[in-house]
């Protein structure tokens, strides 16, 4: 009875350039498949993470993670125990006159500044101001804008990776704001248009773009590399405030 050939001994055994380039390029992608998902590891920001000073405690469930890096810049984050899914990033400001510094949310709602002196009228004068958030799900990063009134089809949301940004506009020249993506620059990935959705309701205008899988990857490793982080017992008054 004669033999079948499979297609791996064709390419093994005729000479034909096409089979050799078939076979080339099959290889070419296995090796581009396992590799890309690890590009993140070579990036100056995984290895800053690695080697912050790092410290852990737990609230319910709710993990904080504060990072001293080894240029001096202090950085806290909350994750969801359950969901793996990060809440909050917040850095620490340099302070003015050597004073104690603020912290700055990058993911999360804005921390409030308390101000005895801020008076009624002020508060009603930007309650209507549009107000920008940052929000984290497990596969979209997300951007809220409240107190935007107007209808879908009036904003304009583009990538703009010259300016490594997403512009969002209105045709009525109302709003203009350029969202930054910390999270793909700092991995070095381009921004893609079709990973972008937007919808708007009660005022408020929603912005989700689809995590690539680099940034995946490196989240579900990253937490896995948290568990090597021990919490401590006490919880430091000032750890509440972040």
């Amino acid at each position: 009875m004669k033999r079948r050939t499979c297609l791996i001994e064709c390419m093994e055994t005729v000479k034909d350039p096409f089979f050799t380039g078939f076979e080339k390029r099959i290889k070419e992608n296995v090796y581009i498949t396992e590799h890309t998902n690890m590009i993140y590891k070579n990036t100056a920001w995984y290895k800053s993470l690695l080697n912050a000073e790092k410290s852990c405690i737990k609230d319910n469930k709710i993990k904080k993670i504060h990072y001293k890096f080894e240029d001096g810049r202090e950085m806290v984050e909350e994750y969801n125990i359950d969901t793996q899914v990060l809440l909050r990033r917040s850095w620490k400001l340099k302070g003015k006159l050597g004073g104690e510094g603020k912290w700055q949310a990058e993911i999360g709602d804005p921390i409030p500044e308390v101000s005895a002196n801020v008076e009624v009228a002020d508060l009603t004068e930007c309650k209507d101001q549009p107000i920008l958030t940052r929000r984290n799900t497990r596969v979209n990063l997300e951007w809220r804008i409240r107190n935007l009134p107007y209808p879908i089809d009036t904003y304009s949301i583009k990538v703009d990776n010259d300016n490594k940004c997403i512009i969002v506009s209105t045709t009525n020249k109302k709003y203009y704001k350029k969202l930054e993506v910390p999270e793909l620059q700092r991995l070095n990935l381009q921004l893609q248009q079709a990973n972008v959705q937007s919808s708007h309701n009660f005022n408020t205008l929603i912005i989700s773009y689809k995590k690539p899988q680099p940034l995946l990857d490196m989240e579900k490793e990253w937490f896995e590399e948290l568990k090597k982080v021990k919490p401590i017992k006490d919880i430091p008054s000032e750890c509440n405030t972040q």
